[in-house]
């Protein structure tokens, strides 16, 4: 194919950014234990992390993961391929736990904290985890259903556990009996979070030969059918997504181990698990760790303390800051990237932060099937705010129509993918999978339209998926809690557009007991749901609207709720 063929085929790439190649390499690297190995021998007296005011530097934590590979590999005895679930927001403990469990030849669970009892229970069932890394102030969960698990083994850490002495102890008392954050439990055999670093350094690591199609992520996401599913990403699948990313960034001109990127967003989550987390292992960047994004003020401090060059965020992240009465105490003269994703990005938020930093954000886009990058918009100045940007290096994209064939340009239709960084398939779920692809295609889910630049931009979702805050809730999971809750006949839950979060969710009850109230509901929700799938609104009706064959429909709720708003 010639070069103008070529560039009718992918149009986007006229404007990729000098220096940015069309392929990359997804097999640089024999597995993610090699790219770790190779970074901390790049970086070794750069810092890696900090959290807390405490700093690690990229020897430190090639040390202290190889003192937990070591624990996992000769006191617990996994070995490759089992799977260990880790449940702690960003904390320094958790690289060092995923990077030691990678390094192991394991496969991470990444598990929301804030999870209920229910929802743990799910995921770590479902994922067959044998051992389990877990904040204490969430330990008390795990009471309630580690009988109900395959889980042999508990490693409990606590906040400050990384931060030295005297301030280890500190933060450990403060979070315990002054905030009263952790609630009593039981589990008489767990092991500190230290004491395994302790284990692990009387006996050496033993290295382990890893395949680069090995798995190394069972990353849970959510499903039209409400059960939670985990995708499949290898070391591959990962691999290829920081070898994008690390060229995508080349032209932003932060050098090699000198960056200082801030993570805000939870490790867990699969954007910054790769946009921060492992894509640091290549540039040398530091992550600056945000423990409580929530905590504004305490945020806004962190970033007074360095030169922030880099900043990964979803819309509601940047929105908070923005409208915070300190935000103008930052120095934002060093920031040269500031990447988008997770959620739509507004214009109005988009143009507010490139008047604050002389920054604008870049949007981009992806799923947790694909690692999660596939497209983004060119950090050289060529942002066009309102899209998601242009595929990525050996990245491939296209609408399609109902009927499978391609969409004129301009029209709109489901975005298919494919490339390296697409998953190998949901775990244990071999229908699902098949759903999900054509081909070697993955079908995302999502409306969009592609202008003649190859410029992506989505217009709505095929999915009955809301979407907060970044996060994804699936209507059946909500309204399968809802119909447990004692008083309900029928339920049905949608999305509705929401300013702060893009999408809050609202359910419709039609009541079985009449004395049944919207308090009663939320309260049973909340023991039983993640806070952002909390319903935010409940109304009460005498019916539902249902097919001819008494199927609950949700489209037409969500018809009035639209309605509604465009009085």
């Amino acid at each position: 194919m010639d070069t103008e063929s070529t560039l009718n085929t992918y149009p986007w790439r006229r404007f990729y950014p000098q220096g940015v190649p069309y392929e990359i390499n997804p097999d640089a690297y024999s597995s993610l234990a090699a790219l770790l190995e190779e970074g901390c021998r790049r970086f070794t007296d750069r810092p890696a992390y900090a959290c807390m005011d405490k700093q690690i530097t990229f020897g430190e934590l090639d040390k202290l993961s190889a003192q937990f590979a070591s624990f996992l590999q000769n006191e617990l005895g996994l070995r490759k391929g089992d799977r260990l679930a880790i449940q702690m927001p960003n904390t320094l403990q958790y690289p060092v736990a995923m990077f030691g469990a990678l390094r192991a030849g394991l496969a991470v669970v990444n598990t929301n904290p804030l999870y209920t009892p229910r929802e743990m229970q799910h995921q770590f069932k479902d994922s067959g985890a044998k051992a389990v890394v877990i904040l204490a102030n969430f330990a008390s969960h795990l009471e309630k259903i580690i009988d109900r698990t395959d889980i042999q083994h508990v490693v409990v850490t606590e906040l400050g556990d990384l931060l030295g002495f005297p301030k280890k102890q500190l933060v450990n008392v403060v979070v315990k009996y002054v905030k009263k954050l952790v609630p009593a439990y039981k589990l008489p055999d767990a092991i500190s979070f230290n004491d395994a670093l302790r284990r692990g350094n009387t006996q050496p690591f033993r290295s382990v030969e890893i395949s680069n199609t090995d798995l190394a992520f069972v990353q849970y996401t959510g499903g039209t059918t409400g059960v939670s599913k985990g995708a499949m990403l290898t070391h591959r699948n990962v691999i290829a997504n920081v070898e994008g990313q690390d060229f995508w960034m080349k032209p932003g001109g932060i050098p090699d181990g000198e960056g200082v990127i801030v993570a805000a967003l939870p490790l867990y989550h699969v954007y910054a698990l790769t946009t921060n987390a492992l894509a640091a292992l290549k540039s040398g960047w530091m992550n600056l760790l945000i423990t409580n994004p929530r905590d504004l003020n305490a945020f806004i401090d962190d970033l007074k303390k360095y030169k922030i060059t880099a900043f990964t965020g979803v819309n509601t992240l940047y929105n908070g800051l923005l409208n915070h009465p300190r935000i103008s105490e930052v120095d934002f003269s060093h920031l040269k990237v500031t990447s988008a994703g997770g959620m739509a990005l507004q214009t109005s938020v988009a143009e507010r932060w490139a008047k604050l930093t002389g920054n604008t954000p870049c949007e981009g886009y992806g799923l947790t099937e694909t690692s999660p990058v596939l497209s983004s918009n060119p950090i050289d100045g060529g942002v066009r705010v309102g899209t998601i940007g242009i595929p990525w290096p050996s990245t491939d994209m296209k609408i399609i129509l109902d009927d499978g064939t391609d969409a004129p340009i301009g029209e709109a239709g489901e975005i298919i993918a494919r490339g390296p960084q697409v998953f190998k398939g949901y775990y244990n779920r071999p229908e699902e999978t098949a759903n999900s692809m054509m081909g070697d295609w993955i079908k995302t889910g999502d409306i969009g339209v592609m202008n003649e630049d190859g410029f992506f931009k989505i217009v709505d979702r095929k999915k009955d998926m809301i979407l907060v805050s970044g996060f994804n809730v699936y209507p059946n999971e909500v309204e399968d809690v809802v119909a447990q809750c004692p008083g309900v006949l029928e339920v049905a839950c949608i999305g509705i557009p929401n300013e702060k979060s893009t999408e809050v969710v609202k359910i419709f009850v039609v009541r079985k007991d009449p004395a049944l109230t919207a308090e009663t509901i939320k309260d049973f929700c909340r023991e039983n749901l993640t806070a952002y799938k909390v319903p935010r609104e409940i109304e009460f009706r005498d019916e539902l609207p249902k097919s001819n064959v008494g199927k609950i429909l949700r489209r037409p709720l969500r018809d009035e709720e639209l309605a509604k708003l465009k009085k």
